[in-house]
């Protein structure tokens, strides 16, 4: 037996993505551009994570709209998990561009070539500018949804990295040190790996049907055994349909024949809700008669 819910996905925070996305994909063009024309491996480094993000935002964007679609006779818990395959997507896509910037910095600590700092400085500020209006835009949906985060994570990542242009174009641009360029780089790339590797095990753990970061399962069976109309607990299940849709399945004995089982079903529902916040329980309630007797058979 089970409480009743709409398993249709929660979507928010649509119109900050497409605002996201078109102010990334509108600079992209001119950091390429500029990348190019001023030869600077940070400042194209910084292009690349930014045509990341553009990549990342338009797949935040399909997750979204594949989310939004209900339940169907093939899907029945909808396609809430979009939101954690877009994650790993996004995930996968940081580190390629991570690694290559980082191969790519080899090269220039052997033979450092010319760059053209005022150039490069006037690209990276105004990059810088874009990747913080959109953090901003994404900031509130960032803790709601690993989709979101994963993009909110990307402009993060271009933000550090528009930072590091900067700096790497003043030093070349005061002292004519053109190893600040790639030093830079590999910072940036150092500081995205991890953070990277964080949002992947959490999307990764979404879709292996972990128990949900933050649910202790243990708690969850003393809560229920700790009842007065409960013998024994088994089959107990939990795992997220999406970062905050946790789902709960468990098998419960009662201790006495004569108790309700749908008013013991109904107010166990309603505690875990309460105590743990998993609105979607599914509860198998059986009598101590019965499993004697399925024992026996």
């Amino acid at each position: 037996m089970g409480a009743g819910h709409d398993h249709a996905t929660k979507v928010e925070h649509e119109t900050p993505l497409w605002w996201a996305f078109g102010l990334t994909a509108t600079f992209l063009v001119a950091e390429v551009v500029g990348g190019l024309l001023t030869n600077s491996l940070a400042l194209l480094s910084d292009a690349a994570h930014m045509g990341t993000d553009v990549i990342a935002l338009a797949i935040s964007l399909v997750a979204v709209r594949l989310a939004r679609r209900p339940p169907d006779a093939k899907r029945t818990y909808g396609y809430a998990r979009m939101e954690a395959i877009g994650a790993m997507i996004n995930g996968g896509l940081l580190f390629v561009v991570a690694a290559y910037i980082l191969w790519e910095a080899v090269g220039r600590f052997r033979e450092p070539p010319p760059v053209a700092s005022t150039g490069m400085l006037v690209i990276a500020a105004l990059g810088l500018i874009v990747n913080l209006i959109s953090m901003r835009l994404l900031k509130a949906g960032s803790g709601d949804s690993l989709n979101v985060k994963g993009a909110y994570l990307e402009v993060w990542s271009d933000m550090l990295g528009s930072v590091g242009v900067i700096l790497a174009a003043v030093i070349i641009l005061t002292t004519g040190w053109t190893l600040a360029d790639p030093i830079l780089a590999v910072l940036i790339g150092l500081w995205v790996l991890p953070r990277t590797w964080t949002l992947l095990r959490e999307a990764g753990n979404v879709l292996m049907q972990g128990v949900p970061r933050g649910l202790d399962l243990e708690a969850v069976r003393r809560t229920i055994l700790a009842r007065g109309d409960v013998a024994e607990v088994h089959d107990l299940h939990a795992w997220a349909l999406a970062s905050k849709q946790p789902v709960l399945t468990v098998h419960v004995v009662l201790k006495r024949a004569d108790d309700d089982a749908e008013t013991v079903r109904r107010s166990l529902a309603g505690e875990l809700d309460e105590l743990f916040g998993i609105e979607h329980v599914t509860i198998q309630v059986e009598s101590a008669a019965c499993m004697a007797e399925r024992g026996h058979a």
